[in-house]
């Protein structure tokens, strides 16, 4: 038996591991499996390149646990170590042997680790690691101990197998890595598409033999593999069908709705990537649709917090990415800046746009049909990327009330000749909720307007956005003050009251609603419209509901509205106006506001109440 001191740099490297060096305990397992694969990908490269002659029928790697011994075991079949090279990788801490392998081979070999450190994550749940391993080359077996000190022990043992087993004595502190629903939950979250079997005991199967009063129930045992070894993003996308990409959807995330298309990302230079990215039906809650994509890097699962490497807009994309270029820190808890990073991101974005693109211009009628799920997601990138802008502008679309489609230019085209104001802008009419605000559509429809429909989480931030960039276009809401101006252009009407009768009209509107400090004013409207109107001025209420959206509050400002007496509505220029008592015009004055509060859902509480009860008196 040998013993020695394990070469670090420092005196005491074990509680730096332990405290600093990983972010999270339950990686040990990650980044354990990784070794097993790198050994097993290691001997499948010399056999390929004809320098052994050694089996590679079954590589399978085990995952073994004892609870009553209190360890955990992961065992390849892979190229194993001899004596000289136990002393060589595991005594020299971050002395990766992976580098070693990559420089010789690094045409044919897929290796997963580049951190020598890897290993040495195991000391943060052990209190003692012992290393069985047999070269593939004719050695005696070695076995190396060490109990989380820089010191260690190496003995020959009779081994007879090629590979290496890594055995870890569990400390008190991490008795839930001896808990079998545990370390399954680990395999699956960081192992589900390895490129090696990984099998963990076994599991029940139960299968039905027979009919009626004879079927039997058999149970029998099989295999616990964790692994598919050939996911869909490592395969070509010629030999995949539209059911392939589906049924692997449906593997990432078992209760989720099924995608409405995907891209499939494959590129080797200048850095090499590959992957899926799913368009999912977004809902209006985009909080709950973020964090779905899985980086990956060699198949071993990293993060799903993918913000440092696809621009916000693209996390509400469901899906894996895989690449190897990745610049991971020790711990591969996360990312570190890199100018390959920025190239991946320029890349994924492109490749979002193209698809879109390429969706658009080959069946318009389906891209129609999916806008209501993707129109979120093709927003947020408008606003966010102006790279993606610069493409999605040909497929982005506005729908209105109606259920009609248009590109922005298509949309310009139809409403210029009756929606463009004096200042030649052209005024696209909006509703954000077409049930609450149906009155003052119809009222804009009877005018030959044509009005969209703005009623996402992000469409106030995207008819901002398109102002801006395009310069001649102005959104306006339906129940917008500078609606009224455009009725006005068109229909220059004369109030069927004279100058006297108005003033009396405004007077008695002051009088009762004084105390409401909103600007009351007159306009000789259509006698269709109605008698009272309640608009808002569009700059103070997007301020409103942006503000609405960070949870802060415009105070009586935003509670600001105009009050718009129609004095060509018979209402006001026929029976208010004949009304003797005063109490009687007075009451009628507060019901007809009261009427067009709540034409804008503005009537609440004791005043919904009030309205009601007045509103049954008049009937009687």
């Amino acid at each position: 038996m040998e013993k020695g001191q394990i070469s670090v740099q420092t005196e005491n490297i074990f509680p730096i591991i332990k405290k600093f060096l990983y972010s999270d305990q339950e990686i040990f397992l990650r980044e354990l499996i990784s070794n097993a694969m790198d050994a097993t990908s290691k001997l499948k490269t010399l056999v390929s390149k004809g320098e052994t002659n050694a089996s590679i029928e079954d590589l399978t790697i085990d995952v073994i646990l004892n609870e009553e011994e209190g360890t955990l075991t992961i065992k390849d079949q892979g190229i194993g170590m001899n004596e000289s090279e136990v002393k060589k990788y595991l005594n020299q801490v971050a002395f990766s042997s992976a580098e070693d392998f990559i420089k010789k081979y690094k045409d044919e070999a897929s290796i997963i680790g580049h951190f020598g450190l890897g290993f040495y994550s195991s000391f943060m749940v052990s209190k003692k690691v012992e290393v069985r391993s047999k070269s593939y080359k004719k050695s005696k077996g070695v076995t190396w101990t060490c109990t989380g000190d820089p010191e260690f022990e190496l003995d020959s043992n009779d081994k007879k197998d090629r590979g290496t087993e890594v055995k870890l004595f569990i400390d008190d502190e991490s008795k839930e890595f001896l808990e079998k629903q545990r370390i399954q939950g680990l395999l699956d979250k960081y192992c589900k598409f390895l490129p090696f079997p990984i099998r963990f005991g076994t599991k029940e199967k139960i299968t039905y033999e027979g009919e009626g009063e004879d079927r039997k129930e058999i149970k029998e045992l099989e295999d616990n593999l964790i692994n598919n070894t050939k996911p869909a993003w490592k395969k070509r996308p010629a030999s995949l069908k539209d059911e392939h990409y589906k049924d692997f959807y449906k593997e990432l995330y078992p209760y989720s709705s099924p995608p409405l298309f995907w891209i499939h990302l494959n590129i080797d230079y200048p850095f090499n990537l590959t992957g899926i990215l799913y368009f999912p039906k977004l809902g209006n809650n985009l909080e709950l649709q973020k964090n779905k994509i899985q980086l990956y890097s060699n198949q071993v699962y990293v993060t799903d917090e993918v913000k440092d490497i696809v621009p916000e807009f693209l996390t509400l994309l469901h899906g894996v990415i895989d690449s190897p270029d990745i610049p991971l820190n020790v711990s591969r808890s996360y990312l570190q800046s890199d100018s390959n990073v920025k190239k991946i991101t320029g890349y994924i974005t492109k490749k979002v746009a193209e698809r879109l693109g390429r969706i658009f211009k080959k069946d318009r009628e389906k891209y129609n049909g999916h806008w209501q799920d993707i129109g979120v997601f093709v927003k947020y990138g408008m606003i966010s990327e102006e790279k993606f802008y610069d493409k999605a502008e040909k497929f982005a679309l506005l729908k209105n009330t109606e259920g009609k489609h248009f590109t922005i230019d298509e949309y310009k085209e139809e409403i210029q000749a009756v929606q463009t104001d004096k200042y030649d802008k052209i005024v696209m009419l909006y509703t954000n909720d077409a049930k609450a605000q149906d009155s003052y559509i119809k009222a804009a429809q009877e005018k030959s307007y044509d009005v969209l429909v703005m009623d996402t989480v992000i469409d106030n931030h995207f008819m901002q956005h398109l102002e801006s960039k395009l310069g001649n276009v102005t959104f306006v809401r339906v129940d917008s003050d500078i609606v009224d101006n455009l009725v006005q252009k068109d229909e220059e009407k004369e109030s069927v009251l004279s100058e006297k009768q108005q003033e009396k009209i405004k007077g008695l509107f002051e009088a009762k609603l004084e105390d409401k400090k909103n600007s009351i004013s007159l306009k000789a409207l259509s006698p269709e419209v109605h008698p009272v109107v309640i608009t808002k001025p569009e700059f103070m209420r997007r301020m409103q509901e942006m503000q609405a959206m960070q949870g802060m509050d415009l105070g009586p400002m935003g509670e600001s509205y105009n009050i718009v007496v129609n004095t060509n509505n018979p209402l006001i220029s026929d029976k208010l106006l004949k009304m003797k008592s005063k109490e009687k015009k007075e009451d009628f004055v507060e019901y007809l506001y009261n009427l067009a509060l709540l034409n804008q859902n503005m009537l609440k509480g004791s005043d919904m109440t009030e309205f009601i009860k007045k509103s049954l008196e008049f009937i009687k």
